[in-house]
């Protein structure tokens, strides 16, 4: 959580603000504008992030096309990308393979200052790898072992851990499904694994079941979010995640511009320089 600046009130106020400026949201919105004002409490909380040395790591988990990469993208548009990072990792390599499971992901842990969203997680284990043999049932038990442990580490070493489970109905998701399937901008989403993973609906179910009954504990709780309704969904998570971390504004004060020194510089010729086609104008 937050440290103080040695002023005794500087927590409760930091409540405060962070109360009032998000807690002021009706169910009919504008989303654009609501987005918007998300935004700027984002930007507020990662220069509190950032002065006040917290280390924050949030898990986006859910089944395909549930909408965590859309929640995603609006929650890091506006944020320096030095501060809040987001971590995609790919196929494990064969040298990765060999390693300690939790260890490539320990490598992408925030130093102090810093906000960290995993686009999926460690908990790739407990999905898709159980689901469609990836690992090994030892392999799974032994992460079902590890991963609160793993997680309690996290906790005690100082790092805020938020994990976010996207839900999304069936009838939505096979919406989504041919969506993307329809429109050549959004294809690359479905991968190979994405459309074998339709034949394994009932074991993702059972798997994320099992997953929920070993790892949503009272220090490392999942938030589940209903995603059928992404504008929604994406406004929700944000909201919440606001409101899990007091803050303040420390949003720096805007600054007078001085003025452009031109002098002793002259231009060169323009047609010395290589100009790209002007197609639209």
């Amino acid at each position: 959580m937050a440290k103080s600046n040695g002023k005794p009130n500087d927590t409760a106020a930091a409540v405060i603000t962070a109360t009032k400026s998000i807690m002021q949201l009706g169910k009919d919105c504008d989303y654009e504008r609501e987005l918007r004002r998300l935004q700027i409490e984002l930007a507020k909380l990662q220069e509190w992030i950032h002065q006040e040395g917290l280390r924050v790591v949030v898990l986006f988990e859910g089944r395909d096309a549930a909408g965590k990469g859309g929640a995603i993208k609006r929650i890091t548009d506006t944020l320096n990308p030095r501060i809040c990072r987001v971590v995609a990792l790919s196929t494990p390599t064969e040298r990765e393979k060999g390693q300690w499971y939790f260890q490539r992901y320990a490598a992408h842990l925030p130093a102090r200052g810093e906000m960290v969203l995993f686009d999926r997680s460690w908990y790739n284990r407990a999905g898709v790898e159980r689901v469609m043999g990836f690992c090994t049932e030892a392999e799974y038990l032994e992460f079902m072992r590890s991963c609160p442990e793993f997680e309690r580490m996290l906790v005690r070493s100082g790092i805020l851990l938020v994990k976010y489970w996207f839900s999304v109905s069936d009838e939505e998701q096979e919406r989504r499904f041919q969506d993307r399937m329809k429109d050549p901008t959004k294809r690359w989403k479905l991968s190979p694994m994405d459309l074998e993973s339709r034949k394994h609906w009932a074991e993702y179910s059972r798997a994320k079941d099992e997953m929920f009954t070993g790892t949503d504990l009272k220090h490392t709780p999942w938030y589940v979010v209903n995603a059928d309704n992404k504008k929604s969904a994406r406004l929700n998570v944000i909201r919440h995640l606001l409101s899990l971390i007091p803050y303040r504004d420390l949003t720096p004060k805007p600054l007078p511009l001085p003025p452009l020194e031109k002098k002793n510089y002259k231009r060169p010729p323009m047609h010395e320089q290589t100009f790209i086609p002007e197609i639209y104008r």
